[in-house]
């Protein structure tokens, strides 16, 4: 049995509204899961397949935000509140040595489990972190705590990675090193995540399309674009998967489910479970349980 973890910064679970995307912009795999688009009325476990809301503001007042909001995800920590706040951006300097210690990706590895973080870095990439106008993500902090190898373009080239756009479309067009790379559809980018499971129990998979898109930084059509994408993901997945195979998707806050706003919203997160798992994640109800509950049903995992 195996795991495939997506997260998707910027997606709330929300009631079904004209001012929800997710209820107006055509999702075809996901409403043939769900039964209707991914809002609030969709909510409950059905055999193999669980969306839930998880409560992203953990008790601290303000707006959700990504820096502090990682870490809870991937260390199962109450951030905001060890921070006194919740920050944007990137995880607050005093958290990341807690990060790299307790991530989820060291704790899976800490139990014989095989990790990929299917995301691909590119030499700029790294090259912009060495000069400072990048910081480590959480991701990438939890992920060489862990001693997990990051993937490069020739990685991305042979199928074994993804861009974190999903089609790598902003990839070629971004980062000159890309530029021979050839975009893929959303529904390949799917398969080819899939497939990973062949050789790992917990596969790993970011993408930040839905925060951008909701902050309104990928223009007018961005939304819609961000959204096909990411039920063309799911859809390559659904078609590529094993009978084994898990999937779960979850986000940090909200964002892109509120078109009246290009903030941060104070809805939950979805947590959408697809498989013979996810009867061990229904009694999960924050996003800062979710590192956890994984783990606690890694023994089902590993079987």
């Amino acid at each position: 049995m195996t795991l495939t973890f997506v997260f998707l910064d910027g997606i709330g679970l929300a009631p079904a509204s004209a001012d929800n995307p997710l209820a107006q912009v055509p999702m075809p795999a996901v409403h043939r899961l769900l039964g209707g688009p991914l809002t609030s009325e969709q909510i409950g476990y059905r055999d193999h397949l669980l969306l839930t809301a998880l409560d992203t503001c953990l008790g601290v007042d303000g707006l959700p935000q990504s820096g502090t909001n990682h870490v809870a995800l991937l260390a199962g920590i109450n951030a905001p509140a060890l921070h006194g706040r919740h920050q944007p951006h990137f995880p607050p300097v005093a958290l990341r040595p807690l990060l790299a210690e307790r991530s989820l990706f060291r704790r899976i590895r800490e139990r014989g489990l095989r990790v990929a973080f299917a995301n691909v870095f590119t030499n700029s990439y790294w090259q912009a972190v060495a000069s400072r106008r990048l910081r480590r993500s959480a991701s990438v902090i939890a992920a060489e705590g862990a001693g997990i190898d990051l993937r490069t373009l020739a990685d991305l080239k042979q199928g074994r990675a993804l861009s974190w756009d999903i089609t790598g479309e902003g990839l070629a067009t971004r980062d000159p090193e890309a530029a021979t790379i050839e975009p893929i559809s959303p529904q390949l980018a799917g398969e080819r995540l899939a497939r990973l499971a062949i050789e790992y129990e917990f596969v790993f998979f970011e993408s930040f399309l839905p925060d951008l898109a909701g902050h309104g930084r990928l223009g007018t059509h961005g939304v819609r674009e961000a959204l096909t994408r990411i039920d063309g993901l799911i859809a390559g997945w659904l078609d590529a998967r094993r009978q084994q195979d898990n999937l779960l998707i979850t986000s940090d806050h909200g964002n892109i489910e509120q078109a009246s706003t290009t903030t941060h919203t104070t809805a939950p997160a979805p947590l959408l479970v697809i498989g013979p798992l996810a009867r061990h994640l229904h009694h999960v109800r924050r996003i800062d349980e979710v590192a956890d509950a994984i783990l606690q049903a890694l023994p089902a995992i590993s079987q």
